[in-house]
């Protein structure tokens, strides 16, 4: 359906909720190194639970590795600098979601790279950013709502 991808995620537990996520919305992982854990991680695994056998998953060497082994024509990138919200996108069957990773997010010059569409998840509240989980869950079901829209699925 989509395909979320995580730029240098760094806490296993969160990478292995997006991972179970994934699975529930058969949407593929892509995870971009280098990683702040070992795929081994027994955190991770645990908060994929027995889902991560089921998980499309892949793993790149660097950014330029993804995008030459993928060559995605929809990308779609995610931070607390954008200027426009997520729910203003147009999500289709196939896109790529990209978020940064937790303590830095995305670098500097895709967020500010005019040529790219960027967006965030607004808050109104003292928090800093959201938790990185929370943030694909948020964004990854309006794109699966907006699909599923379209096709009538639901």
């Amino acid at each position: 359906m989509f395909n979320i991808v995580l730029y240098e995620p760094e806490i296993p537990q969160n990478t292995g909720n997006i991972g179970r996520l994934c699975v529930g919305l058969e949407a593929t992982l892509h995870l971009i190194e280098p990683l702040g854990f070992s795929l081994e991680d027994k955190y991770m695994k645990r908060a994929g639970l027995d889902y991560w056998k089921h998980l499309d998953l892949k793993v790149y060497k660097n950014y330029g590795d993804f995008l030459a082994k993928n060559n995605p024509s929809r990308i779609f990138f995610f931070s607390k600098k954008a200027e426009k919200v997520y729910w203003e996108a147009n999500f289709k069957k196939g896109d790529y979601l990209v978020f940064g990773k937790e303590t830095l997010g995305l670098p500097e010059e895709i967020v500010f790279n005019p040529e790219n569409r960027v967006y965030k998840i607004p808050m109104i509240g003292k928090t800093r950013s959201l938790n990185l989980s929370n943030s694909v869950a948020i964004v990854a079901y309006e794109a699966f709502r907006q699909v599923n829209q379209e096709l009538k699925i639901f």
